[in-house]
């Protein structure tokens, strides 16, 4: 196969923050390379997550998101709103997930724990 996935961009006004909202989130130390490009490297032969400037703020849904799985969804729903996140309503309704905004309000779910904590 002649072409690869290479990463998720995340378009953003101040790619330092929302970077470094991801690098805590995620656990992952945030990359900056000497022309000032930001991102997380996720594991060996998987896509980076990029974070690329853009003179525009957000004004509409993202039209796609990542799932995040955790141990724990309340607890770390928590964490990630002491991080900088929010709850957000788009209408989602009564879901087994919570969908989140990192501090420039770009969507993303957590969704519920594979098995139940402890």
């Amino acid at each position: 196969m002649s072409l690869r996935w290479e990463c998720v961009v995340i378009d953003c006004r101040d790619p330092e923050r929302v970077g470094q909202f991801w690098s805590a989130a995620l656990g992952l130390p945030l990359q900056v390379d000497e022309d000032g490009d930001r991102w997380l490297e996720v594991s060996e032969g998987s896509p980076d997550i990029l974070f690329v400037q853009v003179p525009d703020a957000k004004v509409e849904k993202n039209r796609v998101h990542l799932d995040l799985r955790p141990d724990d969804q309340r607890r770390e729903v928590e964490r990630l709103i002491g991080l900088g996140a929010r709850e957000k309503d788009i209408g989602q309704g009564a879901v087994t997930w919570m969908v989140m905004a990192d501090p420039e309000d770009n969507e993303f779910c957590v969704l519920r724990a594979t098995s139940p904590p402890g």
